[in-house]
């Protein structure tokens, strides 16, 4: 049974980090939006992340292995919720991604699909531990992560789906997989993304733009490279200090796109420079390196892969993100983990720090 005294366990540490990055988020916010159609979102953005910090605390409180015991049900639940999505889904810039829920909340079932395979994943791994993976267990856990990945493509939300990717492939490298099996689906993934690629099928046009545009955006300036071209005269001309807060003019000036969201990064390189983006990343670090401190020292194999999966998901989505600001990877529509604006992505990262702090806290129980 939990003990409360066991919050001496909990990392303070991690969570005054957590915490600092969710002030500047909010502060960046504000600066980003204030003479746009978007100002007041700042003011959104305070009480998701209240309300995450209370799911973070509720998260820890609930042993991990119980919530592994979950699994089946709700591996069964997110299947559902994302075929709800695709049946009766809101339909947003042509996409359906959320489900619109009384008090005018939007639900987006993509996100809490993340907690749940990394979860599944974590319990699947676990009796598997102490031998190697053979083709029919790795198959398994394709088809896991595969299912919604296609389900969440179909809405179509490339870069969701994306984000799914790494918790196959930390599962694999925890799991045991061996360099010759992972060298034989390395080769089998580029064969299968070539395939789909000309089958015209899997990928709309818009998203194969975005892919291939992200290089060149002075090929297409008022079209598919838009986006990027405008992120880089932001991160350009933010130089060494930044032009201030509040007073970034592609930001203040609408031409950076979604600049709380997306492309808050790149609002903040405008507004603070090379330094300020220095600050924000090192903070990043940071972070990352705590979550993985906390993996070493998991009481078992699965609290492991718990720490380890919540790692993998902030970290590529981080690198995805500022990649895209900077143009070195495609516009993928991945959020900046506790910088960017969004109710769903907010949620979806305190509750999978929650997680975090339940296996820190349990580390010496038996």
């Amino acid at each position: 049974m939990f003990r409360f005294g066991r919050f001496r366990d909990f990392d303070w540490m991690l969570l005054s980090m957590v915490l600092l990055m969710s002030v500047i988020s909010v502060l960046e916010i504000y600066s980003a939006t204030l003479h746009t159609k978007f100002h007041g979102f700042h003011s959104k953005q305070i009480l998701f992340l209240l309300a995450g910090i209370g799911v973070l605390f509720v998260v820890s409180l609930i042993d991990y292995h119980k919530l592994i015991d979950c699994v089946p049900w709700a591996i069964g639940g997110s299947i559902v919720s994302l075929l709800a999505v695709l049946v009766a889904g809101q339909k947003v810039l042509g996409a359906k991604r959320w489900i619109r829920l009384p008090g005018g909340i939007h639900f987006q079932p993509s996100e809490w699909v993340k907690l749940v395979l990394i979860v599944a994943m974590a319990r699947y791994l676990w009796g598997l531990v102490g031998r190697e993976l053979d083709w029919r267990e790795i198959g398994k856990a394709f088809a896991m992560v595969i299912v919604p990945m296609l389900l969440v493509l179909k809405q179509p939300d490339m870069g969701t789906a994306l984000t799914y990717s790494p918790v196959l492939v930390v599962g694999l490298f925890l799991g045991g997989i061996v360099w010759r099996r992972a060298l034989v689906l390395v080769v089998a993934f580029a064969i299968l993304v070539g395939g789909a690629w000309q089958s015209g099928k899997v990928l709309k046009p818009y998203q194969k733009a975005r892919l291939t545009s992200f290089g060149h955006p002075e090929n297409d300036p008022k079209g598919s490279g838009y986006q990027v071209r405008q992120s880089l005269i932001a991160v350009g001309s933010g130089g060494l200090w930044g032009k201030g807060a509040t007073k970034g003019t592609q930001t203040q000036g609408d031409f950076l796109p979604i600049p709380y969201t997306d492309f808050i990064f790149a609002a903040l390189c405008e507004e603070h420079g090379f330094v300020g983006a220095a600050l924000v990343l090192i903070l990043y670090f940071l972070i990352l390196l705590r979550l993985v401190q906390n993996a070493q020292t998991a009481a078992d194999p699965p609290g492991t892969f718990l720490v380890m999966g919540v790692t993998a998901i902030i970290l590529f989505q981080i690198a995805v993100n500022v990649g895209m600001v900077v143009g070195l990877m495609p516009v993928t529509g991945i959020p900046l983990p506790l910088l960017s604006y969004g109710g769903s992505s907010v949620i979806f990262t305190f509750f999978a720090l929650g997680i975090v702090m339940n296996v820190r806290m349990r580390r010496f129980v038996n």
